[in-house]
């Protein structure tokens, strides 16, 4: 009974964090004597209240979904990859590269390809940090943010360079942006609004990153290199093989994200100069809605859409009652913060019973001692 109760409690942990961020954020709004009960009633409106708000959180959670997906097989892993911005980027490059350079394929062949070419950029970019890792011993942590900072340099320069719109490159104002792509290689549309074909692709790869992570002799080796990496060694299994894998097939999920905004929702690609000019900060939006869905590819699902409705809805929230932009990007890191402090909490709970489980003294009737989970399950 006890065990079940940890269990749920567990569980629940990102919920409790995210209604503590809301808690401290109507606090703040208090101070600024603005109602928080209609504040947050114009965000819920913002996200939900019609069609065509829920399909812009839809669009805003797809880029989530495939980055959060990716990091839970890094993390499944025990690799840390805080990447996922540069891979979206290296992903969006190489795709929208190949989609201006060849305009006379048909639709339905370039998109594909462009996928395919969005995958590619993304698996070098985080396999990279794999490799440094696993031969080298270089933190990932480290590696995947300097790596996200030479990203954003290599996009700078093409953007205002060799790919830059020849409409911008006349011009006096020179915006960093791409041509647009052709109309038939855009993602179809799944309705009259922004929502496009790349919500059902996210998640349909979701249930096959959950089939690959424990349904296949592949994840299980991941989890295994996780879990303890001198047992798997013992065991016979090429750590250094699944570490790289782990950063490899992250990184492709995030670059698959960045072809997808060319692709489905900019038709180009554009930024003004950072990173999150291009991807939103889809890139570390991810990992919490990856850490929210207590690293599970199909609790990763409902995660980003609550992520991608807060980001939908504090827009809303900010013009209905005239907050200022800082409170909103406050809000919003304070959900963060919450949220990843539950994932350590939970952790260390983990830990803790599996400690006390290990060192309890043998029962005395002759019987095997349970020992509970560690919450790996599936």
């Amino acid at each position: 009974m006890k065990a079940r109760l940890n269990s749920i409690f567990e569980a629940l942990l990102p919920v409790f964090a995210t209604v503590a961020a809301l808690l401290v954020g109507g606090i703040m709004l208090l101070i600024l004597k603005i109602n928080p009960l209609t504040a947050y009633s114009a965000l819920i409106q913002g996200a939900f209240g019609s069609w065509n708000a829920f399909a812009e959180t839809l669009v805003k959670a797809t880029p989530l979904l495939l980055v959060g997906i990716g990091i839970c097989i890094s993390y499944r892993g025990n690799v840390v990859n805080i990447g996922g911005e540069g891979q979206m980027i290296m992903g969006a490059i190489l795709s929208t590269w190949i989609a201006l350079t060849f305009t006379n394929l048909p639709g339905w062949l370039m998109i594909l390809i462009g996928m395919l070419a969005g995958v590619v950029g993304g698996s070098i970019w985080g396999g990279i940090p794999g490799l440094l890792k696993a031969y080298f011993n270089v933190n990932e942590i480290l590696s995947t943010v300097m790596m996200n900072a030479i990203a954003v340099q290599i996009m700078n320069y093409l953007l205002r360079g060799p790919m830059i719109d020849p409409v911008q490159a006349k011009a006096s104002s020179q915006i960093p942006q791409t041509a647009r792509l052709v109309e038939a290689y855009r993602l179809p549309r799944l309705a009259p609004t922004r929502l496009h074909l790349g919500l059902l692709i996210a998640i349909i790869l979701a249930v096959m990153v959950y089939i690959l992570l424990w349904r296949t002799t592949l994840g299980y080796r991941i989890r295994a290199v996780g879990q303890n990496q001198p047992a798997s060694r013992y065991g016979g299994i090429d750590v250094k093989r699944y570490i790289v894998y782990a950063l490899l097939f992250s990184g492709a999920f995030a670059g698959l994200a960045g072809a997808m905004q060319v692709f489905g929702v900019n038709y180009r690609m554009i930024t003004d100069g950072s990173a999150t000019g291009f991807t939103g900060n889809a890139g570390f939006n991810g990992i919490v809605a990856a850490l929210f869905g207590q690293l599970h590819p199909l609790l990763t699902i409902p995660a980003s859409v609550l992520f991608g409705s807060l980001l939908v809805g504090a827009n809303s929230m900010q013009r209905a009652v005239q907050v200022p932009s800082s409170l909103i990007t406050a809000l919003n890191g304070l959900v963060v913060v919450f949220v990843v402090s539950s994932e350590v909490l939970r952790k260390f709970q983990q830990r803790r019973r599996l400690t006390v489980a290990v060192d309890s003294p043998p029962p005395e009737s002759g019987q095997p001692k349970a020992i509970e989970p560690d919450g790996e399950q599936p």
